[in-house]
């Protein structure tokens, strides 16, 4: 009833989303055909342009002497910074460097930020560069045009995997202050597009990517004006986010691209690229009309933001459903009404554990021990990134054709394994020797984990409540754990239904991690190398590794109940066993149980 009631206000919270800002100048100042030639002849000249390379340098460099030579800001050009910082990358720690340029606007309006890695993993890799073509050209036909606000062109490194030259480059407006982030003339930056591959032949939707690494993505009404440009340029359907998309990374925050460390850290960015969401085929063929429609979208989206009101800074937290957005806290309601009914049922069958005297505290204790192994595996994790010996520790998911799984990924995907089975091994001395047992009490253990999971997914739900989603189908079925006989089948039959169950409870996180494996490109080894990196790396935060562990541990709790046989109970008259066959919710509710039988009042 009560998810009824939320569901139906939920009905009534759905709105409309708002329109796409347009300009009202033609964006035919982007030439494709200058633009096209300077992407080969930076192709011919820089072949190779891993993070903090030579070539990676050189490339700086000749950005940077091409916004120079635009000329100063008193004669409408740019002023321009080299920065460099030590920042993990693909291959370790390297010294990177930002090339940011500042063109004061007439107004005070906060800046427009336009941003574009250079590197690449590949050799050539002529599309992922053409983001680096098309900005230079845009420099240039901003040096000989006037707008009203503020408008920032930044050339990054570190774009290949981890984008830690974006991410550096927040705090490298902010250290800049009057002399680039706009100072008097602007501020900080309401609004970033980056132009990751813009000339590639391969289409893939959306072309438009919104997604950032924290809790929610780019503002809609940024989302839908550059939407808005590409399918007055380029394509009639850029695409957007599907709601499976939009729920999968609402669950668990992560994204490629430089949008999206931009968004995690406050600043509402979109990405466009022809390729989605995934980065191009180092091989993928460049085409000059694409670089040129998409340069000119990317014009057309500029003079509209330029032209209107400040962006709301606010990221998108919400549901995009039928072009209806249905926001954050009708989620957070729906989210706790399905966890309410078997919180009801956990605190119901706690109460019947306490008047029976059951050892419930002592299986909690018992389900969060399961928890070390996992927690072990994420200390190692943390350990190999501190010390380096992973050698490339990016912050956020690297492709897999940027960070093969091969050699020292490989070892340290083998060693966490091999820890999780020897902390298993210890687990199961250290529980004997506390006369806890290794096998689950079916009568109250059952309990116990379903008490444990409500625990962490009410903790989840305070910090993320889309990710609390991931336990919803566990916290119900898995009541039937607890309580085995209530399935009414034989001890073969039961187990086999109760693995279903267990399966069944963890299909969410299966599914999400499908989704990101399809989306990233990554096999069953890259999903592996992923995982550690995420952790070793600094992406997952402790308190997330407590969570997740504590988590898994209830999984494997759930496992073995599933694979306990329920014991029989002996007649006290012939001293057989017997099958027990009727139960209570979540106890023994046979023959004697009352106290009012003959063999009651004998034992």
């Amino acid at each position: 009833m009560p998810f009824l009631f939320v569901l139906a206000v939920a009905a009534f919270s759905l709105h409309g989303r708002p329109a796409p800002l347009t300009s009202t100048l033609a964006p035919d100042a982007f030439e494709g055909a200058p633009a096209f030639a300077e992407l080969k002849s930076m192709v011919a000249r820089y072949p190779q342009r891993r993070p903090g390379s030579a070539g990676d340098d050189e490339l700086a460099e000749h950005v940077q002497r091409t916004l120079e030579g635009l000329g100063g800001t008193a004669g409408g050009g740019f002023s321009v910074h080299s920065l460099r910082f030590q920042a993990q990358t693909i291959d370790g720690e390297r010294t990177l460097t930002n090339v940011i340029a500042q063109r004061p606007g007439s107004i005070s309006s906060p800046p427009i930020l336009i941003v574009a890695h250079r590197d690449a993993a590949a050799r050539g890799a002529q599309a992922e560069l053409s983001g680096t073509a098309a900005l230079l050209e845009l420099a240039r036909v901003f040096a000989a045009r006037e707008t009203k606000r503020t408008i920032i062109l930044a050339s990054t490194s570190g774009g290949s995997g981890g984008s830690a030259g974006a991410s550096e480059l927040v705090s490298q407006l902010q250290a800049l202050g009057s002399s680039t982030a706009g100072g008097g003339v602007g501020g900080s930056p309401d609004a970033a597009i980056v132009l990751g591959d813009v000339a590639g032949t391969n289409t893939s939707r959306p072309l438009v990517v919104p997604f950032s690494d924290g809790l929610g993505s780019a503002p809609i009404q940024l989302q839908r004006t550059v939407e808005a440009a590409i399918s007055h340029e380029v394509i009639d359907n850029p695409g957007s986010p599907s709601a499976l998309a939009q729920l999968a990374h609402l669950v668990f925050p992560m994204a490629l691209g430089e949008q999206a460390v931009l968004g995690a850290a406050g600043l509402p960015s979109v990405l466009i690229q022809t390729s989605g969401e995934r980065a191009p085929a180092p091989g993928e063929r460049v085409s000059m009309e694409r670089l040129e429609g998409f340069g000119r979208a990317a014009l057309s989206a500029v003079d509209a933001l330029d032209a209107a009101p400040d962006v709301s800074p606010a990221m998108q937290t919400g549901l995009l459903l039928a072009h209806k957005t249905m926001p954050m806290w009708v989620l957070r309601l729906l989210v706790l009404a399905l966890v309410l009914p078997p919180l009801v049922a956990a605190v119901d069958g706690l109460a019947r554990a306490r008047r029976r005297r059951l050892p419930t505290g002592r299986w909690m204790l018992w389900t969060l021990s399961c928890a070390l192994p996992f927690f072990s595996c994420a200390l190692l994790a943390y350990l190999l990134g501190w010390l380096g010996i992973l050698g490339a520790t990016p912050l956020g998911p690297v492709l897999s054709s940027a960070l093969p799984f091969a050699g020292e990924a490989v070892t340290a995907v083998l060693t966490i394994a091999l820890t999780f089975a020897l902390t298993w091994l210890l687990w199961r001395v250290g529980v004997r020797r506390m006369g806890w047992g290794t096998r689950p009490s079916v009568e109250v253990t059952g309990l116990a984990m379903v008490l444990v999971a409500l625990v962490v997914t009410l903790l989840t739900w305070l910090a993320n409540p889309l990710t609390a989603l991931l336990a919803i189908p566990a916290l119900h079925l898995w009541l039937l754990l607890a309580a085995p006989d209530a399935l009414g089948l034989r001890e073969h039959s039961r187990r086999l239904v109760s693995l279903a169950l267990v399966a069944v409870g963890v299909a969410p996180l299966v599914l999400l991690i499908v989704f990101y494996s399809h989306q990233f490109g990554l096999d069953v080894g890259a999903v592996a190398r992923t995982g550690v990196l995420l952790v070793a790396g600094g992406y997952v935060g402790l308190v997330g590794a407590i969570l997740w562990s504590v988590a898994l541990g209830c999984v494997a709790v759930a496992a073995m109940l599933a694979l306990t046989s329920i014991p029989d109970i002996p007649d006290p008259l012939t001293g057989e066993r017997i099958e027990v066959t009727i139960r209570g919710p979540m106890s023994y509710a046979g023959p004697g149980s009352l106290g009012g039988t003959e063999s009651a009042l004998r034992l």
